[in-house]
């Protein structure tokens, strides 16, 4: 991807992101703290427009990030519900390349039949894997996916997340030793 296209495919996601996924009022976000924004970037990646262009952007940014640090990733995944459109665009998007990467998701409970599995889809022990989130905050959500990856034996690279809200989670993550990358930071999407 050329800078110019990805510079391009950037603006036209944050103007979507800015149209369809920022609300201002009161609301409660999931870590329980009060906030008077809300990012709801499912109703941009569930979009058609919005799920190519966070497949494309995110392979990219996964693709630059592995080259840089010198990994293999196998495969990308997160929390359900709003890692599960950026997985699977980006693993869609990255059919294009050498080495396609696989797509999982975490359950927020392992499933209660079957094979009760807690990680679903592509994932196996021993993968190296890049957990992604939609948006981090106090990165609980994301936190929760990378000790289920762990704990079904897969390695984590780094964390990418569409939109970090800034507001302590990436400074957590990185604490436990894992590299936080995004697309986009609150200051991009929310005007002050």
């Amino acid at each position: 991807m050329t800078e110019q296209s990805k510079t391009a495919l950037r603006a036209e996601l944050l103007a979507l992101l800015k149209k369809k996924s920022v609300f201002h009022g009161e609301f409660t976000l999931a870590s329980g703290a009060k906030s008077t924004y809300y990012i709801d970037c499912r109703l941009t990646t569930f979009d058609p427009l919005g799920a190519s262009l966070v497949g494309q952007l995110m392979h990219e940014l996964i693709r630059s990030e592995a080259e840089r640090r010198t990994v293999q990733i196998d495969a990308v995944g997160g929390l359900t519900m709003g890692a599960d459109p950026v997985a699977l665009a980006t693993a869609m998007a990255s059919l294009a390349s050498p080495r396609p990467m696989q797509c999982f998701a975490v359950r927020k409970t392992p499933k209660a039949h079957g094979q009760t599995k807690l990680v679903e889809g592509n994932f196996k022990n021993g993968d190296t894997v890049v957990v992604i989130d939609d948006v981090i905050t106090r990165g609980e959500s994301t936190i929760t996916a990378i000790n289920a990856v762990l704990n079904e034996g897969g390695k984590v690279a780094f964390v990418a997340a569409l939109v970090d809200r800034q507001e302590g989670g990436r400074d957590k993550i990185e604490g436990m030793g894992y590299p936080v990358v995004s697309l986009f930071k609150r200051d991009d999407i929310v005007s002050k």
